[in-house]
């Protein structure tokens, strides 16, 4: 039997001020109109908390565009979760802050783009980091464990050391240093993201020397791109194996991006109970164990560890969802990720990514949030 998940990744929205190159989040962007109300949020933590779940992650699009995050906050952990808000900061001061760490927070984790303002903030879009830099500082204030996250790719890999340096003045605990996952836009934007192999290597060693000074003080997680590696991740954990994400409309994923694949149909948290859903939905029972497996994941001895890698990747780079990761040396059409590695490291990679304005476009296409008509 499938043990209880355990975390909920709770997208309450979709709509961001920022507009970064290497955003993984889906292409079509749930509506505003469509968003799950404070009482159905509620009613998804108590259902959380009762099957077990330890965590409630709070992720988007900005969670702070819901002017209810302070009472979604509460609700989490008055069922029982431990509550980490994933953030870019806007939108967010000290009181706001304060009143979010009395509902029950207990992390919050900012994102950084870059340690340089003019690079930081051509990367978001927006002119963002001089406030996470002033909120950072208050974070500090305050009784709550703090993260800072920093993407990494061929844009400003070349300065890791000093972008380490700047996020060891910021004072947290920990220190996500994540090289870009390559979904949505970022997938688009690749050959501009994708760092060469000398690159990488570089970085390894000087995350491996940040670690070693850092050590007592600072945790650092580092993320490498799949592209690199022999062999693929094991997509959150295994697919429908830890986590539930649930979209800002209602629906519940096993990741965020899983509904690019065709022929899934996913249940609705408006319509069905998280237990069922974990438990029943053919959604979360397709990729899930080993039975599904081709060759040469069935009979490989790390089926159990990567679960033949991100099934969302292999859609997007080999055009069918049901085959090896790409990713993986063993692959059949690994060739396609040695095509796009041939290409960063050749004199024909592309210099910069598309601008931010494509996604100011397309958010106001989609009708979507703009910060600067945020309550706070």
């Amino acid at each position: 039997m499938i043990p209880n998940p355990l975390a909920l990744i709770a997208e309450l929205t979709h709509r961001c001020p920022l507009h970064c190159v290497y955003c993984s989040n889906p292409l079509e962007l749930a509506a505003v109109t469509s968003e799950l109300s404070t009482a159905e949020w509620i009613d998804i933590f108590q259902q959380a908390g009762k099957l077990g779940m330890l965590h409630a992650h709070f992720t988007g699009g900005e969670p702070l565009a819901r002017p209810d995050l302070t009472e979604l906050i509460a609700a989490a952990r008055a069922a029982g979760l431990y509550t980490n808000l994933i953030t870019s900061g806007i939108g967010l001061a000290e009181p706001r802050l304060k009143a979010l760490v009395e509902a029950g927070l207990d992390h919050i984790q900012i994102s950084f783009q870059d340690s340089r303002e003019a690079a930081a903030n051509w990367i978001a879009g927006a002119k963002a980091h001089a406030h996470k830099i002033e909120l950072s500082r208050i974070i500090r204030r305050h009784k709550i464990a703090f993260t800072v996250n920093l993407v990494i790719h061929r844009q400003n890999i070349d300065h890791l050391e000093e972008m380490i340096s700047f996020i060891e003045q910021l004072a947290p605990e920990r220190m996500e240093i994540a090289h870009t996952q390559y979904y949505g836009w970022a997938l688009r934007n690749r050959a501009a993201l994708l760092p060469t192999r000398a690159q990488l290597e570089k970085a390894v060693e000087t995350v491996a020397a940040a670690e070693k000074r850092l050590a007592g003080r600072i945790r650092i997680d580092s993320v490498v791109p799949d592209y690199y590696a022999r062999f693929p991740k094991a997509c959150m954990g295994g697919w429908g194996r830890r986590l539930m994400l649930i979209n800002p409309s209602g629906k519940v994923l096993p990741c965020h991006a899983a509904e690019i694949i065709p022929g899934l149909n996913f249940e609705n948290v408006r319509e069905q109970t998280l237990e069922s859903i974990w438990r029943d939905s053919s959604s979360f029972q397709r990729f899930r164990g080993e039975e599904w497996m081709p060759e040469p994941c069935r009979t490989c001895d790390r089926r159990a560890e990567d679960f033949g890698g991100c099934r969302c990747q292999a859609l997007l780079l080999a055009g069918d969802a049901t085959v090896t990761d790409p990713a993986c040396s063993l692959a059949p059409a690994h060739h396609i990720i040695e095509l796009a590695l041939a290409e960063a490291n050749s004199d024909a990679a592309v210099s910069q990514p598309v601008s931010a304005s494509s996604f100011v476009q397309l958010q106001r296409a989609e009708n979507l949030w703009d910060y600067r008509t945020n309550p706070e």
